[in-house]
């Protein structure tokens, strides 16, 4: 498989500015290949490095992608030209504290989340490190391969939770990671799920993917007194908006030694009621980045047909020409299942 020397890339310029330009396609490393892109989710972190500001300009993000490998470095043992992968995170370092409790998204060698000099796949091609690399199982198309890291996402939210058939789940933000969480809840067996949602589009997708019931987040009462538990309290509330609001919310939701596990990212800081944390004996946590092996189980899930991967995925795939428009609907909520760019 041939590349071309130049290729087309959404590159961002600033806050709520991208820019089409023509980049050099790079070169693989010796333990490097370079990926043709097929499809790349738009992520709610893309959503805030470029209308937000958190990006650096001169940076390509993209990081939710699926392709077929186009070359691959002189030490490369294992893949080769036209293998379809997807790419995961870092490997991590193997000897450090949190690589051997098998906490590798939290490897204390790698550095921050600052995205610097990222170059993602909102771009024809990509370059990625053959450790990071997953191949796509036979017979799963590379659009619904995609979704691959969104999920691997949620599956860890849901690993970080330890929620348990039987028990009752709220989710706020029906974004992708919302509605992820959701599905992948639902193929665990957790039955009684409850989401909380501004946008209506997004409600009456919830509802279709199996929400028991999709609600505005003005219907979750918070008590004024840290003792007092809402009626039909949650064991499990999963936060995937972001929000303070929405953080302080969900954690006025939960029952009794319930457990807050927080998926969204955002700039606002939320105020935590220490002392409902602490009469309740309630359980806050993160949910950063994959289990160790989120992205087999990932693919494994999808490729189960257990997920309903119509309503996951928006209909209509877009270009890179059309990925700025979009990112404004997305933040309006006028759109509301994954969206795919196709970069070529």
């Amino acid at each position: 498989m041939s590349s071309p020397v130049a290729m087309r890339a959404a590159v961002y310029q600033g806050p709520g500015r991208l820019a089409i330009e023509e980049r050099p396609v790079p070169r693989p490393g010796p333990r490097e290949v370079l990926i043709r892109i097929s499809h790349c989710g738009v992520c709610g972190t893309d959503l805030h490095f470029v209308m937000d500001g958190w990006g650096r300009p001169g940076s390509i993000g993209g990081h939710e992608y699926s392709g077929v490998i186009a070359s691959v470095g002189s030490d490369v043992v294992g893949w080769t030209v036209g293998d379809a992968v997807v790419a995961g995170a870092d490997v991590g370092c193997g000897e450090c504290r949190q690589c051997r409790n098998h906490r590798v998204s939290l490897c204390e060698a790698q550095g921050d989340a600052a995205m610097a000099e990222y170059v993602g796949a909102f771009a024809e091609f990509k370059l990625a490190p053959a450790d990071q690399l997953h191949r796509i199982p036979s017979g799963l198309s590379l659009r619904l391969a995609a979704i691959a890291e969104p999920l691997a996402v949620s599956l860890h939210g849901i690993t970080q939770s330890g929620i348990r058939p039987g028990q009752r789940a709220l989710i706020t933000g029906a974004g992708p990671v919302g509605m992820f969480t959701l599905a992948a809840l639902r193929a665990h067996g957790v039955e009684d799920v409850t989401v909380s949602e501004p946008s209506g589009v997004r409600r009456a997708l919830a509802e279709r993917v199996g929400a028991t019931r999709a609600i505005p987040p003005e219907e979750l009462l918070v008590p004024a007194l840290p003792f007092t538990i809402v009626d039909d309290p949650y064991d499990v509330a999963f936060e995937c908006s972001g929000k303070a609001a929405a953080v302080e919310s969900a954690l006025a939701q939960l029952a009794k030694t319930g457990t807050l596990c927080l998926l969204g990212t955002g700039a606002e800081r939320p105020r935590f009621d220490a002392m409902r944390v602490l009469m309740n004996e309630l359980i806050v946590t993160g949910a950063y980045a994959y289990d160790e092996n989120g992205f087999d189980r990932a693919l494994e899930l999808i490729g189960s047909g257990s997920l309903p991967t119509d309503l996951l995925i928006a209909e209509n795939e877009i270009g890179l020409d059309d990925l700025l428009p979009t990112m404004q609907q997305l933040v309006a909520g006028e759109v509301g299942g994954k969206v795919l760019v196709v970069p070529s």
